[in-house]
């Protein structure tokens, strides 16, 4: 059996090959080795020099939304909202080579000063790294795949909703899906702005870019953390800037700190129409933690300021859930309003049921054409 691992250091320390190369050294090796085995053995040569090792084995399958490497070596996968654990097992060794070969050409590290990572592979799959001393256990890594199938908007919801949701989004709504993580909130975020027309100029604003929207005009930035004497650039930072972009409308893929602020003032000055995402379980749990994230971000700004940018600024709270089969399912809409200076909700959607909308005291925007 060919060893891969002595192979792979051959092809990086010797000549940095591409694959060709490598398949010579396989022939030279091991002369008589039937054709389709050379190829199977390149192929796990270049996955250990280059790629990701044996994860490239359940990242190889479409079917896999989720692969988990977990301090002990085992590797476990996330298929149909449904986790199970593989065959499969990666030494510490093996895990640190492949997070340094994902971290090392983006100019980022991990190692015990820098314990955690976040990273985004070729084909915009996100890959989380810890390690030692924070995993106790050893190294862990997460690679969320990244969905190159378009998942329609009507798949979350009943038609009648998704076509309300539609003209929400047509109508320059400001709109803030909530849910929990692996909800599904990226993927609403997708389908939402997949109604939008082609050129409108739309700049997307993310941790780690994963928004591949279909429009023509579509502007893309990525926070950036700050590594050593390098300073980071965050998501505030970056809302900031796409203000002199001139955007028709902003997308921000999840605000979870001080960035809240920069986003409200975008949706109230001139860039109606924007969209973004929160952690939270409910659509009144969404406003307060948007509150509560504003409150906190450090700029002094009283609580009543706060509320009157959190009423002006968003028109509907879309919430997202996993059902226990696994899909992704929009099982509440709510209008922003204020009752009593205070930011609240108003029913518009409650599972697959329209029970409200639009009414002459609290409207939505007239559509665009």
């Amino acid at each position: 059996m060919v060893h891969a691992d002595l192979l792979a250091g051959d092809a990086v320390t010797r000549t940095r090959a591409d694959r060709s190369a490598v398949t010579d050294l396989v022939r030279q090796r091991w002369p008589l080795m039937p054709l389709d085995v050379v190829a199977e053995a390149v192929d796990a040569v270049m996955a250990r020099a280059y790629g990701l090792g044996v994860l490239e084995v359940p990242l190889g399958d479409p079917a896999v939304d989720e692969v988990m490497v977990n301090g002990d070596g085992s590797v476990w996968v996330e298929v149909g909202g449904r986790v199970r654990r593989t065959a499969l097992s990666v030494t510490a060794h093996e895990a640190l080579g492949i997070a340094e070969r994902v971290l090392a050409p983006l100019g980022l590290r991990v190692d015990p000063r820098h314990p955690v990572a976040d990273a985004r592979l070729a084909d915009g799959s996100r890959l989380h790294v810890v390690v030692p001393p924070v995993a106790v256990d050893g190294p862990v890594i997460t690679i969320r795949r990244f969905g190159v199938r378009a998942v329609p908007l009507d798949a979350f919801c009943d038609p009648r909703v998704a076509e309300l949701l539609a003209r929400a989004v047509r109508a320059r709504a400001n709109i803030i899906v909530s849910g929990g993580t692996g909800a599904g909130k990226t993927t609403l975020l997708n389908a939402l702005a997949g109604v939008l027309r082609a050129n409108e100029r739309i700049v997307t604003i993310e941790d780690t870019a994963e928004l591949r929207l279909p429009g023509e005009h579509v502007v893309r930035l990525e926070a950036r953390p700050a590594v050593d004497d390098v300073p980071g650039v965050g998501i505030g930072d970056l809302v900031r800037t796409a203000l002199r972009m001139r955007p028709d409308r902003i997308i921000v893929g999840e605000v979870r700190g001080p960035e809240v602020l920069d986003m409200l003032v975008a949706m109230n000055t001139g860039h109606a129409g924007s969209l973004c995402s929160v952690h939270a379980n409910s659509p009144p749990d969404a406003l307060r933690r948007l509150e509560a994230l504003a409150v906190g971000a450090g700029r002094a700004l009283p609580l009543e300021a706060v509320r009157e940018h959190l009423v002006a600024a968003l028109d509907l709270v879309v919430q997202v859930t996993r059902t226990a089969t696994g899909g992704r399912r929009v099982v509440a809409v709510d209008q922003v309003v204020a009752v009593g200076g205070r930011p609240t909700t108003r029913s518009w959607v409650r599972g697959d049921e329209i029970v409200g909308g639009p009414t002459a005291a609290t409207p939505l925007p007239a559509a665009t054409p």
